[in-house]
C-alpha cells in the first residue's frame, strides 16, 4: 500500500537518506514512489513524500526514531485537482470505509504554505461526506483522524493563487521522534564546547550510522560527546578518542562527557573514552587486501564523527617534525614520563586527514557497518573539495546544510566486503593518497585558504 510521509520544513537533503536508513535498521521494504528534490540547489518545495510499504505496522516502525518525518499516513488519494482527489478516494478505498463507520472521527486540514478562511476549511471537509462516517466527532484524542494536505506554490498568498498544485487525503498513522531533539537540546546540556554538533543533526547523524541496541559507534573526534550520545540515544554501545583530553575531562568535577551521559540517563551506552588522535591510535586495524588474516581488528558497527576543519588554527597530530630530536628534562629524565607532559604536535594536511578516515574505516568496520562524518566545503565549483572516495567504501548518501559561501556535507558510507574490493583500485589510491605537502596551515588546508579569502576565486 501507498503511504504518505510529511517532513518537516529543514534539512531537505537529509530526508530520504533517513528514511532509507531506518528502512534497513526495521528490516523494512521501502520504495521511494515521489520525492520533489532540486539537485542543482539541494532544496524541495514540498515536504510530502509518497511511498510504498508492506503494512500499517512496517509504516510505524520506519518513523519511530525518525527526526526529520512529522508524521505517516495511508494514502487514500490525491491529485491535482480536488475533483481528482475524490475520484481517487472512490477508487482506491471503498473496501477500507466500513472499518470506519462508527469510530470517534475527526477531519484536519493541513495546508503547506497557503491558507483557507473557516468557511472554505467546512466545505472541503463536507466534500468528503460520501465517506458516510456515522460515528461522533471528536477533536481531542479520536479513534481516527483523517488529513487533507494540500500543497501550495511558494508565496501563493501574495501572488492571489487561489488554489494548490496539489492535494493529498490521507489517514493518520504515527508521528516520528521529532521531540527527540528537544531532550538532547545543548542549551540544557551540562558541557557543550563551540564546536558541539547540535542535537537534531547529531541524531540523524546516527540514524545514517545505523546506531542501534547491539552495535558498537566510535568517534575518533568525541570533543564533549554528542554524536555518541546520540548514538547511545538509540541503543547502540559507544566509544570515542580526542587529541585534547580536556574535551574528556571536562571543565569540572560535574560538567564532564561522562557527566553528559550521566543527565540524559545513558551511561548503559558508555563504552569508554581515552586521548588519542587518528594516526596514532591504540586501536588494532586490520590489515587490508586479501592476504590479510580473517577480521581481526575490525569491530566497530558505525563511525560517526565532525573532524576539526582547522579554520581558527591549522590542523595538528601527535609527533615532531624531526623524528630524530629525543625528549629528555633537565634532570635527566624522559619528558613524557613528567606528569605535566603535553605531547608535540605537528602540522596535518587536511586532505590527508580526510584519506587517513576513510582507511581507519575501512580497518576498522565490520562489513556493511557505516561511516558517517561530516566535511566543509565551497560552494564555488571552482574551489569545491570533492567528496572523498575508497576502494573498500561505497558512498551511501552525500547531504549538504548550506550557509552564505560554504557548505558542510554530512557523506555516508558503508563498507564493502573484501572479497568485492578490486586490489588493483586498492593499489592506486594508496599510490594516489595525499600527502602532507606544504608547511603553513593554509598550504595544508585550501578549505582554510578559501574561507579566509572569503572564497574569492584567485585570479
Amino acid at each position: 500500500m501507498d503511504y504518505l510521509i510529511r517532513f518537516s520544513q529543514s534539512h531537505e537533503t537529509f530526508r530520504l537518506p533517513e528514511i532509507q536508513a531506518l528502512a534497513v535498521i526495521e528490516g523494512v521494504d521501502l520504495k521511494v514512489v515521489s520525492y520533489s528534490l532540486d539537485p542543482a540547489t539541494n532544496t524541495s518545495e514540498s515536504p510530502f513524500c509518497i511511498v510504498t510499504l508492506p503494512s500499517e505496522d512496517a509504516a510505524k516502525r520506519l518513523i519511530r526514531r525518525s527526526i526529520l518525518v512529522q508524521t505517516i499516513h495511508g494514502l487514500w488519494g490525491s491529485g491535482p485537482t480536488l475533483e481528482d482527489v475524490h475520484a481517487s478516494v472512490q477508487f482506491r478505498t471503498p473496501q477500507f470505509w466500513s472499518r470506519y463507520l462508527t469510530c470517534s472521527f475527526k477531519f484536519t486540514l493541513d495546508s503547506y504554505q497557503g491558507s483557507r478562511t473557516s468557511e472554505e476549511k467546512v466545505r472541503l471537509i463536507n466534500s468528503f461526506s460520501y465517506l458516510a462516517f456515522a460515528g461522533p466527532i471528536v477533536m481531542k484524542n479520536p479513534d481516527e483522524e483523517f488529513i487533507l494536505f494540500e500543497d501550495w506554490p511558494w508565496g501563493s498568498t501574495v501572488q492571489g493563487i487561489k488554489e494548490p498544485k496539489h492535494y493529498y487525503f490521507g489517514r493518520y498513522i504515527a508521528t516520528g521522534a521529532r521531540d527527540m531533539p528537544k531532550k538532547l537540546d545543548l542549551k540544557k546540556r551540562r558541557y557543550i564546547s563551540t564546536t558541539s554538533m547540535d542535537s537534531e543533526l547529531a541524531l540523524v547523524t546516527a540514524n545514517l550510522a545505523l546506531a542501534a541496541p547491539g552495535k558498537l559507534m566510535y568517534d575518533p573526534f568525541v570533543g564533549t560527546g554528542s554524536f555518541p550520545i546520540a548514538c547511545a540515544q538509540f541503543g547502540a554501545l559507544t566509544f570515542g578518542s580526542d587529541i585534547d583530553g580536556r574535551s574528556i575531562r571536562g571543565d569540572s568535577k560535574k560538567n564532564t562527557l561522562r557527566g553528559n551521559f550521566e543527565q540524559y540517563g545513558l551511561l548503559g551506552g558508555l563504552g569508554g573514552m581515552f586521548t588519542a588522535d587518528l594516526t596514532n591510535t591504540p586501536i588494532r586495524r586490520k590489515p587490508l587486501g586479501t592476504n590479510s588474516d580473517g577480521v581481526r581488528g575490525r569491530i566497530f558497527d558505525g563511525i560517526v564523527c565532525d573532524p576539526p576543519y582547522g579554520v581558527r588554527e591549522g590542523l595538528r597530530v601527535l609527533g615532531v617534525r624531526d623524528p630524530e630530536k629525543t625528549w629528555v628534562t633537565s634532570k635527566g629524565k624522559e619528558m613524557y614520563k613528567l606528569p605535566d607532559f603535553i605531547p608535540p604536535r605537528k602540522p596535518y594536511s587536511f586532505l590527508a586527514m580526510l584519506d587517513d578516515i576513510l582507511q581507519f574505516s575501512a580497518q576498522t568496520l565490520v562489513d556493511e557497518g557505516r561511516l558517517s562524518f561530516w566535511m566543509p566545503t565551497a560552494n564555488d565549483e571552482d574551489q569545491e573539495i570533492p567528496v572523498p572516495s575508497h576502494p573498500y567504501l561505497e558512498t551511501v548518501s552525500v547531504c549538504t546544510q548550506v550557509f552564505n559561501k560554504w557548505s558542510r556535507r554530512l557523506i555516508t558510507y558503508r563498507r564493502i566486503p573484501d572479497a568485492q574490493v578490486d586490489q588493483e583500485a586498492m593499489k592506486r589510491w594508496e599510490a594516489e593518497r595525499e600527502k602532507l605537502v606544504g608547511k603553513t596551515a593554509d598550504e595544508l588546508n585550501p578549505f582554510r585558504k578559501a574561507y579566509f579569502n572569503k572564497f574569492e576565486v584567485e585570479n
